[in-house]
This record gives structure tokens, sequence and C-alpha cells, in this order.
């Protein structure tokens, strides 16, 4: 982020050949600062901020007096800001009775705002910051069980806030609270300042709201990003597809795999949203475009790619390719790659393309990249993106298991199903590393390295399956492993570990009539398994006992003719 230092430096800069947009300010506090750091950010974005600063403390006025110099000044744009504190301080003085009722005299004196504004400045649009979260110190916790605390209405607030936006596409927020949840409270917020100058804002703060709100008025002139070019080896998954191969690419739901899979959740949602999302990649095209057919754990495919281009020639050609195929600017669109050297030779030839500096760990890529607010947008709709949009798969399920008093009737109602599959070259890395990480729910909690598993692959005396889960809200993946060793007449049950997101849905008893429907199709007399107490693992140590199991000298066995299948409400993929 750019210092203030730096901003104000560029308030002695020509502006002259900028485009020029004029903007209102108008807050309950000191503005004088953040007015030099908008407008000098303004310069970095290429735009000439033509700053109207109102008098301090006096929003109200200038905008129920139609005769003031806010309406004479007919801004594009009108930023209003309320001091958190100051809002504070008169929820302090009004009575408790009031209080309930106390974000509703707020919503109301905005809607107000709102509404004198818009009948005489029509084409003008409003940028309002949320109200940030301050401490109350009188409830605690317990402010969130009171209607009547600081805490609950500043909290309506910005939930309504957010509703009203939605209806009136003049209207913006700033997301101030989400930029202190982001940066912290005491970075953004200074008592001293606030005490003896009555600044709400910290200086190293302004910098970054000044870029944001330079992010909404970007993106309401046009000024939007809408192209992402990415990388592919170690931008979108880990490794090199040329030296690895398909199998040895890092990319799922475990390890550092997970970074590169988040990512490519990140850039498959900005595909949903209509970016236009590219491939530039020096490698042989064939090889790099078969993880996109065929590994399993690809988000992205084919399909989502608008252009693709794979080869061993500069990228900087390629991507003046790309944007004559899609004949839009430089300035539109964002280049990934975790090569410093690569990114160096782009930045430097092509200076108007946006090629962040990614971290070096790739476990910082994702929330460096949603820090730097690369795409901001001033509108959506149904037709900007390729599909619904997607929600929380537990939090759905959370909500809709509140319908029903019965257990089972829950259970029949998402439409569980499950996938069987033994292990392979594809998922042996994830089964590896499922095996290192899992804890609760591990029988034995004995670890696997991802060579060990291939050797169990290969082995004639042993079985193996991995299973997934699905329902009516959505994909689970990979949430259980089962290795099973032969030992005489039994098949004994060397690992049975499974992800505690599935805990109570029966795939505990789906999971044993698979394994007793394998045992009777090879001719085994008894499954056999063992329960090795660990720190973690006490959520299973009456599993055995729970599922039909019979005790013997610290070892449990499961009679195959005697077994009959347990009900369950999943059914087989």
């Amino acid at each position: 982020m750019l210092e203030f230092t730096r901003l104000k430096k560029n308030l002695k800069k020509d502006f002259s050949q900028l485009r020029k947009v004029k903007v209102a300010v108008l807050a309950d506090s000191s503005s004088q600062l953040f007015c030099q750091t908008l407008r000098g950010y303004g310069y970095e974005a290429k735009i000439d901020f033509e700053i109207y600063e109102a008098d301090y403390d006096q929003i109200e006025r200038q905008v129920y007096d139609f005769s003031s110099d806010l309406y004479k000044f007919i801004p594009d744009f009108i930023f209003v800001a309320y001091s958190p504190y100051k809002l504070l301080s008169k929820f302090y003085k009004i009575p408790e009775v009031e209080k309930l009722l106390y974000a509703d005299k707020i919503l109301e004196d905005i809607n107000g705002l709102i509404s004198s504004i818009q009948s005489s400045l029509t084409t003008t649009k409003i940028v309002l910051l949320n109200f940030q979260e301050i401490e109350e110190g009188i409830f605690g916790n317990f402010a969130n069980k009171l209607k009547h605390s600081f805490l609950y209405q500043i909290r309506k607030i910005n939930f309504h806030l957010m509703d009203r936006a939605e209806h009136i596409k003049s209207l913006f927020i700033c997301d101030v609270q989400s930029l202190q949840n982001q940066y912290g409270v005491n970075f953004i917020l200074n008592n001293k300042n606030y005490i003896n100058a009555d600044m709400i804002w910290s200086v190293d703060f302004l910098p970054v709201l000044a870029k944001n709100i330079t992010d909404i008025i970007g993106a309401s002139i046009g000024q939007i990003k809408k192209c992402l070019i990415i990388d592919l080896d170690n931008t979108i998954w880990g490794g090199i597809i040329g030296d690895d191969g398909i199998e040895g690419i890092q990319i799922g739901d475990l390890g550092i795999g997970k970074a590169y899979t988040e990512i490519q959740y990140w850039v498959k949602g900005l595909k949903n949203r209509g970016v236009i999302i590219c491939v530039c990649s020096k490698n042989t095209e064939e090889i790099a475009k078969k993880p996109f057919r065929e590994h399993p754990e690809m988000v992205l495919r084919l399909q989502d790619i608008s252009v693709f281009i794979a080869n061993w020639e500069n990228k900087v050609d390629n991507i003046f390719h790309i944007q004559q195929v899609l004949n839009i600017g430089f300035d539109s669109m964002v280049f990934l790659d975790d090569s410093s050297y690569e990114r160096g030779i782009v930045k430097k030839i092509i200076p108007e393309l946006n090629v962040p500096n990614l971290p070096e760990d790739p476990v910082d890529y994702l929330p460096y990249l949603k820090s730097l607010n690369l795409f901001e947008t001033a509108s959506f709709s149904s037709e900007d993106k390729s599909r619904t949009e997607q929600y929380q798969e537990e939090a759905k399920r959370v909500v809709y298991r509140k319908i029903f008093r019965d257990e089972n009737n829950y259970l029949q109602s998402i439409e569980m199903k499950s996938g069987i599959s033994e292990f392979n070259r594809f998922n042996a890395p994830r089964i590896a590393q499922l095996s290192i990480r899992s804890n609760q729910f591990n029988l034995r909690t004995i670890r696997y390295s991802e060579e060990e598993i291939n050797k169990i692959i290969e082995s004639p005396n042993h079985y193996h399956f991995v299973f997934s889960l699905s329902d009516k809200f959505g994909d689970s993946g990979l949430i259980a492993v089962v290795i099973l060793l032969v030992k005489g007449e039994n098949l004994f049950i060397d690992t049975w570990l499974m992800s505690c997101r599935v805990l109570k849905r029966g795939m505990e008893q789906f999971i044993l009539n698979t394994l007793v429907k394998c045992a009777r199709k090879k001719g085994f007399k008894f499954l056999e398994g063992e329960y090795i107490r660990t720190a973690k693992n006490g959520i299973v140590k009456d599993l055995f006992g729970s599922l039909g199991f019979i005790e013997k000298k610290g070892f449990w066995y499961l009679n195959i003719n005697d077994f009959k299948n347990i009900q369950t409400f999943i059914s087989e993929l």
C-alpha cells in the first residue's frame, strides 16, 4: 500500500491530462488529510479528483439546504462519512428506552439524506461509509444478546445499509468495517487524533481508505478489470506439469494443494461473475491442458478458459496475442505469475498491465490478491454469471436441518450419494496427506507416505477404498479412507479414517456395508479391527461396538455370515 507521504507529493504533479471527476466530501469529523490523500491516490489511478470539502460537521446542513455550495458544485460523487465515536456518543446520551430504536433512527436519517440528494442531483452517485464497530465496554460479549446494546444497533445499521444499497443503483457502500477486520481497529482508528483533532482515522489508514473509494469510483466510471491472465506451474497448481506429471502436481483439499485449489476457486468465481479468464504459460500445449481435462481435483476446466496459450515463446508476445484476440486495453487486464523474472519483463514492456508481485509462499497468494481488490465492480446481474451463486454447503444444511423434528426424515431428504473407488495414482497424494493429518476419526492413527500408499496399491494382500459424499447441497469431496489387510481368513482393518465434518450422516454404516460386501465377495469370514487410543481420537473409541463387532483380547471381530446390512440413507453413485 502506498504511503501518505508519497500520495501527498503527488499533489504537486501535473493532473491536466487525467480524467476529471468531481467529488464532494461530507464528514462529521476532520477530513482535510483524507481529501489530500484521495486526490493523491487519484493521480495513481489516472483520475483528477476535483474535491469539494464541506465545512466540518455540516452533513445535514449541506444536504437539506438546496442553496448550499454542495448543490452549486454539482458533484459526480458524494462521499459521506460518519464518525463511529460520535455515533457512540449520541447513543450514550439517549434514554434506555430509545436505544432499541437507535438503528431505526439513524437509518431514517440516512434515507432522508439519500432522498434529498437524489431529488436534486439525479445523476450523482453516493458513496457511503458503513459504520465501524467500536467497543462500547458495557456488556462485553453479552452485548450480542441484547437488542439495546450499541453492538447490536450498529450491526443492524450496517445490515440494513446493504439491503438499501441493493435497491438503489446510485448508492454504493465503502465497507470500512471489512477493512477494520482486515487491518485491525488499532491500525484504522486513532483515539489520540480523535481527542485532539477530531480526526477518526490514523494517517497510515488514509491511503487504504482512499484506494477503496477510488476503486468504487473507478469501477463506476468504467475503470474495471475485465480479464485475468494466469500462469500455470506454481501459480494455480504446485509443481511443474512437464516434469512432475499429472499425478505429481499439488492440488486438492489437503496440504499446500489446498492453497492452489482455493486460488482456482477464486478464479472460477471471477469467471462466473463475467471476468474473462486466459492462460499464458511456458509449456507444451497438450501437456498443459491435460490437468484441465483429466485431473479429478482441478476446479478450472478448459471450458472456463477463453484463450489458452501454452508454448515456449516469450510471455510478452503471448499476452499481446491475447490482447488482440479480446480487443480490450491492457489496463483492463491482470497477469498472475509466480516468477519474479517473468513479471519483471512483462511489467517493463507492458506497463499498463496490472502485474501483482505475488508473495514467496503460495499460502499467501490468495489473501494478498484479495487485499488488492483488483476486480471491483459497480454492477452485477444474472447475465454476468454462468451459474447461480454458490452458498456455504454446511451453512445451508444447518438451516435446512431445523425444519425437521426427525433425524431420519432429514437424512433421507438431503439425497446423499457416495462415490466409492480404489486407490490410484491420482488420489494417492491426497490419501497420504489425509493419513498424515487425520487425528480424530482415525482408529489406529497409522501414517502413510505417498510412496507407501503406492506400494499398497501394488500389493496383492491389500484392499483399499476411498469414499466421497455429496448431497442436494453440494459435494464434500473425498471424506474417508479404508485400508484392509489380508490376515488369514480375516480382513484386518488396517486404517479407517474419516472427515469429522460428515459425522452423524450414516457414513460409518455405509462404509461398513461396503467392507462386508468386499469381504463376502473375496471369501473372508471375519472383519477384524483394532482401536489404538491417542490423545485426539476418543470420538471413535466405541465405534466397533456400536457397529456390532465383538471384542476379544483387544481386537474387534465381525462375523461376515451373521451380518445384515445396516440401514442408511446414502446411495452409491
